[in-house]
């Protein structure tokens, strides 16, 4: 006898991940059926998912974006299309879906996830945002609605799935691997010359424009440090980060009497994604397998914080607490935002994080409000910095 179909909703559905997703379940039919797609602009990839998955809510950007992609579809698809942050959130918390995927980029998806949560849906988890800004409130609702949250990132399923080799109180350590980027062996120099092309070739993954920087920067890496913070429970101080480069080992766990369980694999998303969406059982994906006598060295080493102040810089905002992170996260998507325009360099991403942490405190983190005003203040905070000099704003 066959299992019975899982209905998912998608959040993020254009980018990266969320078409990784959608491969995920072309490769199952039968196993899985689409009833919401929530994406931003790209109407016109968007079309030819609704298309080939027939959901039965639809959500863009916004009202214009609603009426470019009533335009690419037939007239039986109009009225389901909605937009905006209570289109997502409506996409997020529909009846019909078992799970809630969370794949969009940034602050973006905190609301919507929040309202999948508090309406009773299992969260496949890519969107880290949720977790770095309000880790807290997200964690309090998943405990209160007796939900699953199954993290997708790479590094947190590889967490997730050492972690079952022993109880929770036996944990001494996480280890969080960190491929390095494009820029392991830039000097400071070089470094304030690189370019957003430069930047977005990624040696070892294929990732959206926004994560790719933040992969460059290491930021990434102090999202995901916070992250993990919340979604195990453990204290920043029990989470290491390491840099291997061959993005083999995906991270690590360690237990009080010296055992280390790791989680290895090739690098592809849908590896992760798919154990999120089976959970506990696994798919026989078709991937090529991991041969770890075709690997050659696996390295690891220290971070360098000196070149590479974006981790040091999370950590802080994670033990400082409050809206910290928020402020942290908000500042930094603007900071990548202006850098891929041109407007500041490679280094000014992580110096106008820095500068907008000390001009944006106070709050609590047990607040939505207060997370989301600093959220805004931050962005507003940023976007002088990065127009004028400190003295004019």
């Amino acid at each position: 006898m066959g299992c019975p179909m899982k209905v998912l909703s998608l959040l993020g559905s254009t980018g990266s991940i969320g078409r990784s997703v959608l491969d995920v379940v072309r490769q199952f039919p039968g196993h899985y059926a689409m009833a919401g797609l929530a994406a931003g602009r790209n109407v016109e990839r968007l079309s030819r998912q609704v298309l080939e998955f027939s959901p039965e809510l639809i959500s863009v950007l916004d009202e214009e974006h609603a009426a470019l992609l009533r335009a690419l579809l037939p007239a039986s698809y109009h009225d389901r299309i909605v937009w905006g942050t209570e289109g997502n959130i409506q996409v997020a918390s529909l009846d019909s879906a078992a799970m809630t995927v969370s794949a969009i980029v940034g602050a973006a998806g905190l609301l919507p996830t929040l309202a999948a949560i508090e309406a009773g849906k299992d969260i496949g988890l890519a969107n880290k945002e949720t977790l770095v800004m309000a880790g807290k409130l997200v964690m309090a609702a998943v405990r209160r609605k007796g939900v699953r949250l199954l993290p997708v990132d790479s590094e947190h399923s590889a967490i997730f799935q050492a972690l079952e080799a022993g109880r929770k109180e036996d944990v001494a350590k996480i280890i969080l691997t960190a491929s390095g980027g494009p820029f392991l062996a830039s000097n400071e120099e070089e470094l304030q010359q690189v370019t957003p092309d430069q930047a977005l070739a990624h040696p070892n993954w294929t990732m959206g424009r926004k994560i790719s920087v933040d992969s460059a920067t290491l930021m990434n890496k102090g999202l995901e440090v916070i992250e993990a913070r919340w979604l195990f429970d453990v204290p920043v101080d029990a989470i290491e980060v390491v840099v291997h480069p061959q993005s083999i080992v995906h991270s690590l766990v360690e237990f009080q009497d010296g055992s280390v369980m790791a989680q290895l694999g090739i690098p592809d998303m849908r590896i992760p994604i798919a154990y999120a969406l089976s959970y506990p059982k696994r798919l026989p994906l078709a991937l090529k397998p991991l041969r770890l006598s075709r690997c050659g060295n696996l390295q690891f080493h220290e971070p360098d914080h000196g070149r590479f102040p974006a981790l040091a810089l999370a950590c802080h905002a994670l033990r400082h607490g409050g809206v910290m992170p928020a402020v942290l996260n908000a500042a930094n998507e603007v900071a990548v935002e202006a850098f891929l325009g041109g407007r500041i360099s490679f280094p000014g991403i992580v110096a106008t994080v820095a500068r907008v942490l000390e001009k944006v405190q106070g709050g609590s983190e047990d607040s939505l409000a207060d997370i989301l005003a600093a959220d805004s203040k931050a962005r507003s905070e940023a976007e002088c910095l990065i127009a004028a000099s400190a003295e004019a704003c």
